[in-house]
């Protein structure tokens, strides 16, 4: 560098209107100097801010984890949360104003508003109501359930063979018959509840709205379904198993429910009274056999527990792994407390494979009316669901008989 450039550097470096008395490598590491003081001057700066900030995220996951230890109204998704927050105004108050103004895209099929002033349940509640449904002890837990939009639902049932024959390579073949297809149509009812609440409970914000409201509509709407899918008349209700006429086995036709006798009236056969058991199951074409099932009220149960076959074993085997159901003789059995006593003529057992036997249509949506005004102080909630059931094969159910022929 000339003298010129350095004397020219040390101008540039000192303050306007003065000249630097210091030399040019004084004033070199002096200019160094004051720029490492400021980068640690901008490093605890950034340092400073990083460690507030990591603080601030500390604080929130306490938060989080607070607030996720504790128990909540709903655990739906983010995006039914709008719902959510609107059905519970809805039922502590009446204001429908939120539902009204929600936009239903994206929502789940039964968050829709209707336009005649009943509201479907939010999600969260209709799948409470549906887990209670499936958990009762009901025909529903191992029949075919379909989800329909019309007032029924049709099965198309062929219950006849093609017939074939034998054919030599120069003979002529001969017309055969065809199969001959029945329709079983199934129409849907409406099965109602009608809860009622005071207002000062509802607007008591301490008290589970949904928790209740699901619970009361749940066990209303099980107990009447079960009932129906057994013993109904269908008469404004599903027809149940037992409504049907029951014909000796050995003279089944379709239509009817094919039976085996006990051997006496009202109870067991005194002499050999496993014996029905096995002819039951073996009535019971072998294509069915895989996935039937017993069908049975606690009482009945308790008979059926005490029999032993020609060796002294027990029949019944309970479940060994949680959750899986007792079997007789291999086969589950299904508790329902609406099939019949152990009585003289009752058909008290059904074994079968209800899957294929019995047909429960619904609608998937649970509608809900809010009624302040019919019984003041009181606020009723009509709930309304359409169900409907029948049988839909009759050669795969088969029913036990206490008579004696």
């Amino acid at each position: 560098m000339s003298n010129k450039e350095t004397k020219a550097l040390g101008q540039s470096a000192a303050p306007a209107g003065q000249v630097s008395d210091l030399n040019p490598a004084a004033e070199v590491k002096t200019a160094l100097a004051g720029f490492v003081s400021d980068i640690n001057q901008f490093h605890e700066e950034i340092s400073t801010k990083l460690q507030q900030q990591e603080e601030r995220l500390t604080m929130l996951d306490r938060k989080s984890n607070t607030i996720a230890g504790r128990p909540h109204l709903a655990a739906a998704a983010e995006l039914e949360a709008p719902h959510q927050k609107a059905f519970e105004a809805y039922v502590r108050s009446g204001d429908d104003d939120a539902l009204r103004g929600i936009d239903l895209e994206g929502k789940a099929m039964s968050s829709a508003v209707a336009a005649d002033g009943g509201y479907l349940v939010d999600p969260v509640t209709a799948d409470t109501i549906k887990g209670v449904l499936n958990n009762a002890a009901s025909l529903r837990s191992v029949a075919n359930v379909v989800n329909v939009e019309g007032t029924a639902y049709d099965v198309l049932i062929d219950q006849g063979d093609l017939i074939t024959g034998w054919a030599s390579e120069t003979g002529s073949a001969s017309e055969t018959g065809t199969p001959q297809i029945d329709r079983i149509s199934i129409p849907l009812h409406e099965l109602s509840a009608l809860p009622k609440v005071s207002q000062r409970l509802l607007d008591d914000s301490a008290f589970d709205i949904e928790g209740w409201l699901a619970g009361r509509i749940a066990d209303k709407f099980s107990r009447a379904e079960s009932g129906a899918f057994i013993n109904g008349d269908g008469v404004e209700k599903p027809v149940g198993i037992l409504n049907h006429t029951a014909v000796d086995n050995t003279s089944w036709t379709w239509g009817n429910l094919g039976y085996v006798a006990t051997g006496e009236a009202g109870d067991f056969n005194a002499t050999n009274p496993a014996d029905a058991i096995f002819d039951l199951i073996y009535a019971l074409g072998a294509d069915y056999r895989a996935n039937a099932v017993f069908v049975m009220n606690s009482k009945t149960v308790g008979a059926v527990r005490k029999l032993k076959d020609a060796d002294g074993r027990f029949l019944w085997s309970d479940a060994t792994v949680a959750g899986e159901p007792a079997r007789l003789i291999g086969y589950p059995v299904l508790i329902v407390e609406d099939m019949p006593d152990i009585g003289a003529d009752s058909h008290s057992i059904a074994f079968g494979d209800f899957a294929a036997g019995y047909t429960i249509a619904e609608r998937p949506d649970t509608r809900i009316l809010r009624d302040p005004f019919s019984a003041k102080p009181h606020v009723l909630f009509y709930a309304t669901k359409r169900v409907g059931g029948d049988v839909s094969d009759f050669a795969a159910i088969k029913l036990l008989k206490f008579s004696v022929s």
